[in-house]
């Protein structure tokens, strides 16, 4: 494709459709070019070469089963032998630099980054658990850019649900494009391939690789068939393909390292597509709040987005949560989120604005960890502030904040552990915390 970024933006956005998150999709750039009722047809339409991507067991049952084809120009095994490459900064599980740490960390934004670095150089790894070989746990990475990529990339490991902060994305998939600007999410599914080129001057944000099973829509329970994140708002790509031969560098990330292998044609090539295994992207101001009325307020787990489950119920391998604009109306209530210890451990960032439960410190780019267990809350500044507010109904709107939520601890890799951008004094946020008690 010849055109800017700007108007493969304006093409993204035209294209990308509301399309149900989870549901059976198909699309084609060229009239035809989807055979009629096979998947595998002794000759696919125009000359195309058919292929099942997977991602999921064959056997996996019908509501978690994964998989999508693709109608292509080139057959994805037509390739030369991947060698390995430099994984810069960018770590996988199982994360064994350091010892999982019990305090409470917090991190300013990335530094800017060398000029010519692009989205995948420009990745940096704070953390995660499990074992990538094993399809378990998460990593947290960061990412800050300032060139577009001029390679194509996929992940074998896991999923990628990414969240820029500053400075909009164009993805190009195999299946089409999408667009990403901060407020919103992308998320690519496990081996699909795709090049990142910016829309801005830099572009920066957070990733949550997720090793296991696929995110999902959480159930709702007792709240019944509306609310949280609906599933008409996740946009799905329309199929749009590109035809270039000579060297282009496809870079697999496979069991925590990178390798690279110089292709003699593009593998952005998929002229038509129908499945369920399709890049999204989420505009997360439509999350719809559920909240108190009444007093109190209830667990953050009503922030929930997306979900990835594990083998015990109710238990995420990582959950996705947003603390989206919100009125708050609780009577007799302190209304920021209250003191807690959890069994899950939880890396936070904000994506716009401040959060509320924080006075200063916490700022858009950067990012706090509280492992499992260790005790966290508002901040003193903020505490006091909220003892005495006058409880009349109160319109949070003024930042976006995220959360990472995983059932396991969260081990720094040695680059977060010792980075310039550690704020060393982060414990002195609770210093000075009043004793009240009057028997």
């Amino acid at each position: 494709m010849t055109t800017s970024s700007e108007q493969a933006r304006k093409t993204a956005e035209a294209l990308a459709y509301s399309s149900g998150f989870g549901n059976e999709h198909s699309s084609e750039a060229v009239p035809g070019a989807l055979p009629d009722g096979r998947n595998s047809p002794q000759r696919a339409p125009l000359g195309l070469y058919a292929e099942q991507l997977s991602g999921s067991a064959f056997t996996e049952p019908r509501a978690h089963n994964r998989r999508s084809w693709l109608y292509r120009i080139s057959p994805s095994a037509a390739h030369p032998a991947f060698v390995r490459t430099d994984n810069g900064n960018l770590r996988s599980a199982p994360f064994t630099e350091t010892t999982p740490d019990p305090n409470r960390l917090r991190w300013n934004p990335l530094p800017e980054p060398a000029a010519g670095t692009d989205w995948l150089a420009g990745l940096w790894t704070l953390g995660g658990n499990g074992d990538a070989t094993q399809r378990a746990g998460m990593a947290v990475h960061l990412y800050h850019a300032n060139a577009p990529m001029d390679r194509v990339f996929s992940d074998a490991d896991g999923e990628l649900l990414i969240v820029p902060e500053r400075g909009g994305l164009l993805l190009r998939t195999e299946l089409g494009l999408l667009a990403a600007r901060p407020g919103e999410i992308a998320l690519i599914p496990r081996g699909v391939r795709f090049r990142v080129e910016l829309l801005d001057e830099t572009a920066r944000g957070y990733v949550c690789e997720n090793y296991g099973r696929p995110f999902q829509l959480p159930d709702l329970g007792p709240i019944g068939a509306n609310g949280l994140a609906n599933a008409r708002d996740f946009r799905a790509p329309v199929a749009a393909y590109e035809e270039v031969e000579g060297p282009v560098e496809v870079v697999n990330k496979f069991c925590g390292n990178l390798w690279s292998a110089q292709y003699d044609h593009t593998p952005l090539d998929v002229v038509a597509w129908h499945g369920n295994h399709v890049p999204y992207v989420y505009d997360l101001h439509r999350f719809n709040v559920i909240g108190t009325i009444s007093y109190d307020h209830p667990d953050p787990s009503i922030f929930t987005v997306l979900t990835s489950p594990s083998d015990t119920p109710g238990l995420a391998g990582v959950d996705f949560v947003v603390f989206a604009p919100r009125w708050l109306v609780g009577e007799d209530t302190f209304r920021p989120p209250y003191f807690h210890r959890n069994v899950m451990s939880e890396y936070m960032g904000l994506i716009e604005g401040a959060y509320d439960a924080k006075a200063e410190g916490f700022v858009p780019g950067g990012g706090s960890l509280h492992n499992m267990m260790s005790a966290h809350g508002p901040d003193r500044e903020t505490f006091d502030r909220a003892s005495a507010a006058e409880l009349k109904p109160q319109k949070i709107d003024d930042g976006l904040a995220f959360m990472f939520e995983t059932r396991w601890p969260v081990t720094a890799t040695e680059q977060a552990a010792s980075a310039d951008h550690l704020q060393r004094g982060y414990d002195e946020v609770w210093r000075g915390m009043e004793r009240h008690f009057r028997p």
